[in-house]
């Protein structure tokens, strides 16, 4: 990663960081277990991607990127909140996360379900007081909420989860193409999606910026959900020294999985390309995007 991107995203990070400890409710406010669960899976941790894409895509045409900070607060709320069910036994059945212990770990299953829950109606409590908190019109701040609402719906991370979880197991037939792309559209391209279209309407870009905004976010989560699996392969083979698809949790449905490793990698970096495209009409305006849709596939966990 160069060294001024990384600068830049640890620094928009702390102010990310600055805005959650804000927004989110204390430990004194009762029931104080519920925030400090809430609080313990979303606030020090997290490369706070989904936060940046929001605060970039407003300042495209000029608008300071600071104003979506409490747009950017509220996705990492509602990312927190799918990454604590992602975990629970009924789900992934993860007992880490970020190498510390998962949410109902820690609190026990109800209080994560709970806190998980908490997140996902306090990130639109926030987004309710956009025109308080930012001025936002009335009538604009209604398109930001639908738009993040959809994004958590069964049209988004809802609907993504429920297909992984019936794809997991499933042999690979003529269908697990457009399956795959189902899953990672709503499960990881939503949010993505939401991010940055909350942020250009805060923003003010019209509708054909919005159009050239959202073919980025579909090329974004391409690139980030092929990179997750592709990392998941290879965490995998490092910790358990075991081949490509030979363990339980590489039955889930990826794109390892359906086009080979080398298939996959070529795949995730002509979407960098693409995404890069989509925000040239934005000029030097755009350039943290393309910098961090690159970041993507040069990652590692």
């Amino acid at each position: 990663m160069p060294t001024d991107l990384k600068t830049y995203m640890q620094q928009m990070a702390a102010l990310v960081e600055e805005e959650l400890d804000r927004l989110l409710p204390t430990e004194s406010e009762a029931p104080g277990i519920i925030h400090r669960a809430m609080r313990y899976s979303t606030c020090g941790g997290g490369k706070r991607l989904r936060a940046m894409l929001a605060m970039e895509a407003a300042g495209l045409r000029g608008e300071s990127r600071l104003r979506a900070l409490p747009v950017a607060a509220s996705l990492e709320m509602i990312h927190a909140y799918s990454l604590i069910h992602d975990d629970l036994p009924c789900m992934d059945d993860d007992d880490y996360r970020r190498g510390q212990p998962s949410n109902h770990k820690l609190f026990g299953e109800g209080l994560a379900v709970l806190a998980g829950d908490g997140l996902l109606a306090e990130a639109f409590v926030v987004l309710s007081r956009l025109p308080e908190l930012i001025g936002l019109s009335p009538e604009l701040t209604v398109r930001v909420i639908a738009c993040v609402a959809e994004a958590a719906s069964t049209k988004g991370l809802v609907g993504g989860q429920v297909a992984d979880l019936q794809a997991e197991g499933a042999p690979v037939d003529d269908h697990a193409a457009e399956t795959l792309r189902f899953i990672h559209e709503r499960k990881t391209g939503a949010l993505f999606k939401a991010s940055l279209l909350a942020g250009a309407m805060v923003g003010g870009l019209d509708s054909e910026d919005l159009a050239a905004v959202s073919r980025y976010a579909m090329h974004f989560g391409l690139a980030f959900q092929i990179m997750d699996d592709l990392l998941d392969v290879i965490g995998d083979e490092e910790r358990l020294g075991k081949a490509v698809g030979s363990d339980q949790r590489r039955q889930k449905l990826t794109y390892p999985r359906l086009y080979g490793v080398e298939r996959s990698k070529t795949m995730a970096l002509e979407a960098v390309e693409a995404a890069k495209e989509s925000v040239k009409r934005f000029g030097a305006a755009a350039d943290r995007l393309a910098q961090l849709a690159a970041f993507v596939v040069e990652r590692e966990y």
